[in-house]
């Protein structure tokens, strides 16, 4: 959609409201309160949509009750009539609880369908570039499972800034220079060779069906340097291929080699000890972190001259600046937690904003089975990696079952519920919402039922709970959407999905679409359609596919011929 994104329906009914509540204050006579008038969804439905203790800090200031200068206010609105307000209630001490007519949710209908595919996106970040790096394992085995996760969320992450109108770059960060790569090297040639690792080196069984490859790629003549670069290229390839099977795709695959080949690390070097950031002891180079903040300073390049993981970063995330990125976000594992401050300090002294990057914390996964902790494989030692799962697992229910959760707590993964194809299983559930939207139309074009234009639609009919329950949840979308950009939350719109199907499967029980009353026929078939256009869009964000026709599931009672 070309042009300013929609404002979100609940933000409109908001400012309309807030509008009226002014001007009765100032025709009763009343400054508005220095704080503003605030207005908010009340906690229990019952006491209305929206709810404004506005009258007690005006009663203070007057000396007069609350409840007394709440009835004036009250007075004053329904004498005005603004938009869709039913009844207007003074509660407790003076709040007054305003509740509005199905109308509001109506018009909520036909913002849903006529803004389609862009319903709930937004502009908050319009012109922002941001850089978004997420997972970025070294490039010496497959990805483990706390990897998979942090990929589901980093993809569904740069799905939400986008639909918030920011330039979003994916990048993977290959460490591919220093002893690790070394180290696997070593190992993987040792496996080559028909011996075990060294004590310090890879012992993942991985490694074995690595060797084998490279026997049959390379012949018996290969070097170690030449197993080294081989089994990195292969490990690379594995990981893209990985990461497609799961739909994720980066923009830019970043090695590090490529920042010592082009002096970028010296040059960070050179310009900490300039600016008087950096000082030498015990011979080695540190930064003095600890002046912006940090709680010890920390080693730039080690007593024997060899970087630290902090000055390569330091010069990698310049690097990204360079490149014409205005916001850093990086997605790490928990365990890296006391590394963050280091490279904000760095960054800050290099003479970056403050705060930069942004880092957002994952833990790890357990993958369970029959409640037993298991290792699925011996493809990389006692790691369960990404590959092991998807062998199992439906790419879409592996995705969602990461962004089900906060990416800053545990997560355990069972096996015994993500494979299970019935109402028991989240995944399955919320695509099955959207396979039962789609099958009602389908079901109405056999019967020769046809939809008709949403102007032409009555849509009064549309007051049954269930329907406006609906009509609710798809109101508070835009802003849902809005606010897990703004966390960082993708669950957020996990749980909306989840909480939506929910609120789906029991209008699809409850009220029969396709019925003897033409006006409720073809209001609900709208209704339908909006539903389906809300699921979509909120799983297209998740990474996650929308089917249009599912198997029944085991545990579906319902006869979708009967009830639709």
């Amino acid at each position: 959609m070309a042009g300013r994104a929609p404002r979100a329906p609940t933000l409109v009914i908001r400012e309309q409201l807030v509008a009226a509540l002014r001007a009765a204050l100032a025709e009763v006579g009343f400054s508005e309160p220095a704080g503003g008038v605030a207005l908010e969804p009340p906690k229990h439905r019952d006491h209305g949509d929206w709810s404004s203790p506005v009258a007690l800090p005006v009663a203070k200031e007057v000396g007069e009750k609350p409840r007394d200068v709440a009835a004036k206010i009250v007075e004053r609105l329904e004498a005005m009539r603004p938009p869709h307000v039913e009844r207007i209630e003074i509660a407790g001490p003076g709040f007054i609880n305003i509740h509005l007519a199905p109308t509001w949710l109506h018009d909520v209908l036909r913002v849903v369908v006529a803004e389609g595919e862009a319903f709930g996106r937004g502009d908050a970040l319009a012109g922002g570039r941001i850089n978004l790096e997420f997972v970025s394992s070294n490039p010496t085995g497959p990805l483990h499972a706390g990897g998979g996760r942090w990929v589901a969320v980093g993809d569904a992450l740069a799905n939400l800034l986008a639909a918030q109108g920011a330039e979003v770059h994916r990048e993977y960060y290959l460490n591919d220079a220093g002893n690790q790569l070394d180290t696997f090297g070593a190992s993987l040639f040792a496996r080559y060779e028909g011996r075990e690792p060294p004590e310090d080196g890879y012992q993942g069984e991985y490694l074995v069906e690595m060797a084998a490859r490279l026997r049959a790629d390379l012949g018996d003549s290969v070097t170690e340097e030449q197993a080294r670069e081989w089994g990195y290229l292969d490990i690379v390839s594995q990981l893209e291929r990985d990461l497609g099977r799961i739909g994720v795709h980066f923009d830019t695959w970043f090695s590090e080699r490529t920042l010592h080949e082009r002096g970028e690390v010296e040059k960070v070097i050179a310009d900490l000890r300039s600016g008087g950031h950096a000082f030498e002891n015990d011979g080695a180079l540190w930064l003095r972190s600890t002046a912006f903040g940090d709680q010890r300073d920390r080693v730039l390049v080690k007593s024997d001259g060899v970087t630290t993981y902090l000055c390569n970063d330091l010069a990698y995330h310049r690097d990204k600046f360079a490149r014409g990125w205005d916001h850093l976000i990086d997605i790490w594992g928990a365990d890296h937690h006391g590394q963050v401050k280091s490279l904000q300090s760095g960054l800050e002294a290099l003479g970056f904003p403050v705060g930069e990057p942004e880092v957002v914390l994952g833990q790890f996964v357990n993958v369970v089975r029959g409640g037993e902790v298991v290792r699925m494989s011996k493809r990389a030692g006692a790691i369960v990696t990404l590959a092991d799962i998807l062998d199992e697992v439906d790419p879409d229910v592996c995705r969602l079952t990461f962004l089900l959760q906060s990416i800053d707590t545990a997560q355990t993964f069972d096996l015994d519920v993500v494979t299970k194809q019935s109402m028991d299983n989240p995944v399955y559930y919320v695509q099955y919402a959207h396979a039962r939207a789609v099958s009602i139309e389908r079901t109405a074009s056999e019967r020769g039922v046809t939809r008709l234009p949403i102007l032409d639609t009555n849509l009064a009919p549309l007051t049954h709970e269930r329907e406006l329950d609906l009509l609710r949840a798809l109101a508070t979308y835009p802003d849902d959407v809005a606010e897990a950009s703004e966390l960082r939350a993708p669950h957020r719109i996990a749980t909306w999905v989840r909480d939506f199907a929910s609120r789906f499967h029991g209008f699809y029980r409850d009220c029969r679409v396709i019925n003897d009353d033409v006006a409720l026929t073809q209001s609900r078939l709208w209704l339908a359609e909006a539903s389906r256009i809300g699921l979509a869009n909120a799983l297209a964000l998740l990474g996650v596919g929308a089917p249009d026709v599912m198997e029944r599931l085991d545990d579906d009672t319902e006869d979708e011929a009967d009830l639709s």
